[in-house]
């Protein structure tokens, strides 16, 4: 029986065991999944770890605790800061961050949409823009450009990266004019139902929209990008099965296939 979890708070809303299971079945693998609230995050991390667990997810707010409670971290966890996934080998813990790779998986996996020489504008600086960026510019866009309500934010995550060069830059929403190949949303404005407050002019007929938020019905971004002529808009469903099927393989060395879980996942939220 390999012993997994994912702690956060709120954690009762989340799929991670659906998936995981679902993972596991795959495979013929044996796995208990739980979702753990911790009221103090040493304490769980240090009960998981008794418990003999294989490793553990981390959500929101857990994913800073978690990279400064890791003994080692990959290049990825290190870059962002991060930990989603924690892989424990007996005392030790290991912090992985699948988030943008899991993006880039469904972005250049599952929908085919070439980045290499894209121009790309990502949507937010926070969190999840963080997690994204360095798998973003692995892609070899021609551009990344960063806008935020708060320019700051966005010039500051752009200064994390001096080795993009001009690839990378920091852009205030008044000044986008050009139309962009993929827009990405990393913020939670979705969730609220609000739409972008950007110029109609970086969507045209041969842009791509991505939100990172999914639900049962159309984001308020992608509906934005719809109605602004956008040739298509999918939302982050597809990353959060394929973030979680790369935590999967970090702890069982194998890589689960995603698409019926995909379905499976789509249909839970009708």
């Amino acid at each position: 029986m390999i012993r997994l979890a994912v702690v956060g708070d709120p954690i009762a809303h989340s799929r991670s065991p659906e998936i995981h299971y679902a993972f596991a079945a795959q495979f013929g693998l044996a796995i208990d999944y739980q979702k753990i609230r911790p009221e103090r995050f040493e304490e769980s991390v240090a009960a998981l770890i008794a418990s003999g667990a294989r490793g553990f997810n981390c959500t929101v707010p857990f994913k800073g605790a978690a990279f400064e409670r890791c003994d080692t971290l990959s290049p990825v966890a290190q870059a962002t800061g991060a930990v989603n996934t924690v892989v424990i080998e007996g005392d030790v813990l290991h912090g992985e961050n699948t988030d943008g790779d899991g993006l880039l998986r469904d972005l250049m996996h599952n929908l085919k949409w070439r980045l290499a020489d894209a121009r790309i504008l990502l949507i937010g600086a926070g969190g999840a823009a963080r997690g994204a960026l360095p798998s973003l510019l692995s892609a070899r866009p021609s551009c990344l450009h960063l806008t935020n309500r708060t320019l700051s934010r966005a010039s500051e995550l752009v200064s994390t990266r001096p080795d993009a060069g001009s690839v990378l830059s920091a852009v205030a929403g008044s000044e986008l004019s050009e139309s962009y190949d993929l827009v990405i949303n990393a913020t939670s404005a979705g969730l609220r139902e609000v739409a972008p407050d950007l110029p109609a002019s970086i969507i045209s007929s041969e842009t791509r929209a991505y939100d990172m938020v999914y639900g049962s019905n159309v984001t308020a971004f992608n509906h934005w990008a719809t109605r602004h002529g956008a040739r298509e808009c999918v939302d982050g469903l597809g990353m959060l099965a394929e973030q979680a099927a790369l935590s999967f393989s970090h702890w069982t060395g194998q890589l689960p296939e995603t698409r019926d879980v995909m379905v499976q996942l789509r249909q839970g939220l009708r």
